[in-house]
């Protein structure tokens, strides 16, 4: 875990001194955003903007998902600084749980106060609708393993953390109040996470429906876990992109999925500005 640690640290060093970040950095609010299928062109919204591409800072996992760009950007929104993926790290790329997370690592070692996750998701919910806004309560990640396996690095928090308010309810505040504010529908549930990359079956679907789940996924939540771990305040938007297996009688393709995060994202970007 030393190792892992110090890895971290190399990472923040080569990605300041190729950027020449060093103002930037002594940001005390930086709010870190990671964009999910489909959602990508809010990164338009940012201003001074840097970029790097994950392949450019050693040992930085790289995604293999052609909806990802694959790069980070460093910029302002509203005069605030802000570290946007465009693109995460997934588990069913056939990375381990841990390299899924490093960026998460990495952003809180950059100075990362804040982090505002998103995704788009399966909806489970009897009244969800696709093309809904959903702002994530909690999470369910008992269908993947724990990013936490392993030897504990006290540096970066409790050997045994507390998971009972993983998303910051002064954040979840915020989100109601601009989603009012900007007249933009908001529903509000529990986010599951699976493993992917297949879909779920019509009976798994009824199993998580049952266990409390209003939306689904393969990702977010593991991000929101570690995240939490290292005092990183958490909020989550999931992007309700189709009805999960079983839900409707269409097949379920990433081609929805993006053409349908492509429509609202409108909304989506209003939101986002809003909440930072």
């Amino acid at each position: 875990m030393e190792l892992f640690y110090e890895t971290i640290e190399k990472m923040c060093t080569q990605v300041k001194e190729k950027l020449s970040l060093k103002e930037f950095c002594k940001n005390e609010e930086i709010t870190a955003i990671i964009l999910g299928s489909g959602l990508g062109g809010f990164a338009n919204n940012i201003e001074d903007v840097k970029s790097i591409k994950y392949s450019e800072i050693e040992g930085f996992p790289i995604t293999t998902n052609t909806g990802h760009k694959g790069r980070m950007l460093f910029g302002y929104i509203n005069n605030k600084a802000v570290i946007v993926m465009e693109g995460r790290i997934h588990y069913y790329e056939g990375y381990s749980m841990k390299e899924v997370v490093t960026p998460i690592y990495f952003m809180k070692l950059m100075g990362t106060k804040k982090i505002i996750l998103t995704n788009a998701a399966g909806g489970i919910g009897d009244n969800f609708e696709v093309g809904n806004l959903m702002m994530i309560t909690d999470h369910i990640t008992s269908f993947v393993p724990s990013p936490l396996i392993g030897k504990n690095d006290e540096r970066f928090g409790l050997r045994f953390p507390d998971m009972s308010c993983v998303y910051n309810k002064k954040l979840q505040q915020v989100i109601r109040s601009v989603a009012d504010r900007e007249n933009i529908e908001l529903k509000e549930g529990v986010y599951l996470q699976t493993t992917g990359p297949n879909y779920e079956t019509p009976a798994e679907i009824q199993m998580y429906k049952k266990l409390g789940a209003d939306a689904v996924g393969m990702s977010t939540a593991v991000e929101a876990m570690v995240a939490n771990y290292l005092q990183i305040k958490v909020c989550g938007i999931s992007c309700i992109t189709n009805k999960a297996a079983g839900l409707s009688d269409k097949e379920l393709n990433d081609e929805e999925v993006k053409e349908v995060a492509s429509k609202v994202a409108k909304d989506f970007e209003t939101l986002l500005k809003g909440i930072i």
